[in-house]
C-alpha cells in the first residue's frame, strides 16, 4: 500500500484535484467547505489504472496551517505538489518544496491545475518552466510537470498513469516487526467508540492485540481495523489505517501522539541529529535557539544545540543536539522539520542519528563528531559498535531497537562482531545469531569490557593492599563500586571468573591467585581460638572477646574462611558447631513442630543469649519464623 501527498500554494486546486481523481471531497469540515479552504488534512483513496489502490492525503496550503500540512506529508510514498497555471509559484509552493526536500520525499509529480484557463500556449510553456527553476536542486528536480484541468478532467489519464508508473519504481514498506502510527486524527463513531487514524511504518497491527499510545505509555486493545473504510483484520506497512480501540477515551488521545505495540518505542527528550538550514532562510540557527520541531505528527518545542560550530547560516548543515520540551516517541532515521515561531517560516530539517544519546554532549569534541558520523553513514557493524561505546551494557534486542536496522542487516552484523571479538556477551553459552535480535541477554564492546574488568581489578588491587588478611572485597561493597548497572553485575562476574581474571570465594570477590599469607604469630593465635571455640562449642568465647584476642582483622579473615560463623553482634559459633546447632533445631522442629528459645537452650545446654543468637539468625534466614514466642518452619 502507498500513501500519495499533496502539497501546494492555498488556492491553488489541490482538494479540487484530489476530488476529481477520487470522487472523494477531501475537506471534510464545514467550515473548510463554506470557506473553501482546506484547513486541517484530509483523505481520500483511488484505483490506478494498474488496479493498484493507493490513499491520498490531502494537506492545507495556507500559510496559517502550515502545522496541520506538516502533520499529514511525513509518511508520504509519492508527492504530488499541485501549481496553478493562471498564477504559477507562489510563497507556499516555495515552502511546500522545500519541506519535500527537507523529508527527503523520495519521488514526486507536479500537476499544473487550472491550465483550461491558459489560453496562450507561450504561457503555460513559461509557467513550467519556472516550476522547473524551482524543482532544481531539490529531491522533485527530476520530476513530471503535468498540465491538468480538475474541471474539465483534460490531463487526469496522464496524471495517473505517471503516480503508476513512479508506484512501479517503489520499493514496498518496509517490515521490521516494529509497527508504529503517528496519529493524526482521534474521533468517535457511535456503536463503536475511539478510533484514531494514521499511516502505518514498519510493521504490522492486527485486530485482537495490545497496543500501546507513547509517549503517555497508554494501553488499549484493538477492536477493529479499517482501510479505506474496508473492514481488515491486518494492517501492512505504508497502509493508511483507521484504528477502532477499547480500553482508552479520545480524552486521553492527541494528534502527535504514536500508536504501537507494547514494549519496544521509547520516547526520548534529547536526540541528536544531522540538520541542513534552507538557502532561503531569513535567518541561520544560532546555538541554543528555540525553534518549533515537528516530527511525524508531533509537534514540539525544541532547543537546538549545535555541536561544531555557534551558528548555521543559510545553506550549511551540521550535528545538532535538541532538547525537547516535552517526550517524542521517534526512532533513528525519522525525518524532522523546524519552523520559527515568529516569523512563521521554515528554517530547516534533518533526521534523527540517535533517539537516545543518553547524556548532554560536550561541544566541539572530535569523537562526538566522528561517532554521530559512523551513526549516519556507517555500515551496520560500525552502528552497532558506536550505540555500544555509548553505554557500559545493552541487552542485545535493545541495542537492535536503537540502531533502527532490520532483522536481517542485524543477525549477521551482530554475529560477524561476536565473532571477531569486537563484541562481547555476558551469557555463558552464546545464543543463536537468529535469536539474538530479540535475546535480553547483556552485550557490550571489547573497549567497554577491558575498560570494566580493569576497573573491577584496580579496586580489588588496592582492597587487597589495604586489607591483607581479607579473602577478597564483599560482593556486595564491589557491586556497588563497579561502573555497571545493578542489574548486570552478576553476569560481569560471572564472565571475569570463567576468563579467570577475578575468583569467588564464599561471599567475597578476589584477584585471581589472591592468597592471605599469615605469620606463625597469627597462625598460633587462630589455633588458640579455634581451640577455645571446640572446647566449648555452645557457649564459645563473645566476639568482644575474640576480636580482642585476633583483632579485627583476623577476626574478619576467619569469618571469611567460614571457620567461625556470626550470628549477631555479640554471638559467634565454630563452623562445626554451628552446622550441628541448626541440624538438631530443624530436626527438632520437623518432630514437634514448634520451639522456643527456653527449649534451644536446653537442647545444647546453653544460655538464652547464644540460644536467642542462632534462632533469630535462622530467622534472618528465612529457615524458621517467629509465631508469638515460638518458632515454626517455613
Amino acid at each position: 500500500m502507498f500513501v500519495i501527498g499533496t502539497a501546494g500554494h492555498v488556492d491553488h486546486g489541490k482538494s479540487t484535484l484530489v476530488h476529481a481523481l477520487t470522487g472523494i471531497n477531501p475537506d471534510r469540515l464545514r467550515e473548510e467547505q463554506e470557506r473553501q479552504m482546506t484547513i486541517d488534512l484530509g483523505f481520500a483513496w483511488l484505483t490506478l489504472p494498474s488496479g493498484r489502490e493507493v490513499s491520498m492525503v490531502d494537506v492545507p496550503g495556507h500559510e496559517d496551517f502550515i502545522k496541520n500540512m506538516l502533520a499529514g506529508v511525513g509518511g508520504i510514498d509519492v508527492a504530488l505538489l499541485v501549481v496553478a497555471a493562471d498564477e504559477a509559484v507562489m510563497p507556499q509552493t516555495r515552502e511546500h518544496l522545500a519541506i519535500l526536500d527537507l523529508l527527503q520525499v523520495p519521488r514526486g509529480v507536479v500537476a499544473l491545475t487550472k491550465s483550461d484557463l491558459i489560453e496562450d500556449p507561450e504561457w503555460l510553456s513559461l509557467v513550467q518552466e519556472e516550476v522547473r527553476e524551482e524543482l532544481r536542486g531539490t529531491v522533485l528536480q527530476d520530476v513530471a510537470i503535468i498540465p491538468v484541468s480538475a474541471l474539465t478532467h483534460w490531463g487526469l489519464e496522464a496524471l495517473l498513469s505517471e503516480l503508476d508508473r513512479l508506484l512501479d519504481t517503489s520499493e514496498p514498506r518496509r517490515d521490521v516487526g516494529r509497527p508504529h502510527m503517528p496519529i493524526d486524527r482521534v474521533f468517535t463513531i457511535s456503536g463503536f467508540g475511539t478510533v484514531v487514524t494514521g499511516t502505518l511504518i514498519d510493521g504490522r497491527l492486527r485486530v485482537g492485540e495490545e497496543a500501546e499510545i507513547q509517549p503517555e505509555g497508554l494501553r488499549a486493545r484493538i477492536r477493529g481495523l479499517q482501510t479505506h473504510k474496508s473492514k481488515i483484520e491486518e494492517a501492512t506497512p505504508g497502509s493508511r489505517v483507521a484504528v477502532n480501540l477499547s480500553g482508552v477515551t479520545t480524552d486521553a488521545l492527541r494528534r502527535g501522539q504514536v500508536l504501537t505495540r507494547p514494549g519496544w518505542l521509547v520516547p526520548t527528550t534529547l536526540f541528536d541529529a544531522r540538520l541542513r538550514v534552507l538557502s532561503r532562510a531569513p535567518l541561520g540557527l544560532k546555538h541554543n535557539m528555540v525553534v518549533d520541531l515537528f516530527t511525524g505528527s508531533a509537534c514540539v518545542e525544541a532547543r537546538a544545540r549545535l555541536l561544531d560550530r555557534e551558528e548555521l547560516t543559510p545553506g550549511q548543515e551540521s550535528w545538532v543536539q535538541f532538547s525537547l520540551s516535552e517526550p517524542v516517541p521517534i526512532i533513528r532515521g525519522d525525518r524532522f522539520i523546524i519552523r520559527l515561531a515568529s516569523p512563521s517560516t521554515t528554517l530547516g530539517g534533518g533526521q534523527v542519528v540517535d533517539p537516545h544519546p543518553g547524556r548532554r554532549h560536550r561541544r566541539f569534541k572530535q569523537d562526538v563528531l566522528a561517532g554521530l558520523q559512523a551513526l549516519s553513514h556507517g555500515a551496520p557493524e560500525e552502528v552497532l559498535l558506536q550505540l555500544l561505546g555509548q553505554a557500559t551494557v545493552l541487552e542485545a534486542r535493545e541495542l537492535v531497537r536503537r540502531s533502527d536496522l532490520a532483522p536481517e542487516a542485524v543477525m549477521p552484523a551482530l554475529k560477524e562482531l561476536v565473532e571477531s571479538g569486537r563484541v562481547v556477551l555476558l551469557a555463558e553459552a552464546t545464543p543463536a545469531p537468529e535469536a539474538l535480535p530479540t535475546s535480553a541477554v547483556g552485550v557490550l564492546s571489547r573497549e567497554a569490557w577491558l575498560d570494566l574488568t580493569a576497573q573491577m581489578s584496580q579496586e580489588l588491587g588496592a582492597y587487597h593492599q589495604r586489607y591483607r588478611l581479607r579473602l577478597g572485597m564483599p560482593r556486595e561493597e564491589l557491586k556497588n563500586r563497579a561502573r555497571v548497572e545493578a542489574q548486570w553485575f552478576n553476569q560481569v562476574l560471572d564472565r571475569a571468573v570463567r576468563e579467570g581474571s577475578l575468583s569467588v570465594v564464599a561471599t567475597a570477590v578476589a584477584l585471581a591467585g589472591h592468597q592471605v599469607s599469615l605469620s606463625p604469630q597469627q597462625e598460633r593465635a587462630i589455633r588458640e581460638v579455634l581451640a577455645a571455640f571446640r572446647a566449648a562449642p555452645y557457649t564459645p568465647p563473645s566476639l568482644a572477646q575474640v576480636e580482642e584476642g585476633l583483632g579485627a582483622e583476623l577476626l574478619q579473615y576467619l569469618l571469611d574462611e567460614g571457620r567461625l560463623v556470626k550470628v549477631s553482634d555479640s554471638v559467634l559459633f565454630g563452623a562445626e558447631a554451628f552446622a550441628e546447632m541448626e541440624r538438631r533445631v530443624v530436626a527438632h522442629l520437623r518432630e514437634h513442630q514448634s520451639i522456643t528459645v527456653a527449649e534451644v537452650r536446653d537442647l545444647f545446654n546453653t544460655s538464652r543469649k547464644y540460644a536467642l543468637g542462632l534462632l533469630e539468625d535462622l530467622d534472618s534466614r528465612r529457615m524458621t519464623k517467629r509465631v508469638g514466642d515460638v518458632r515454626v518452619l517455613r
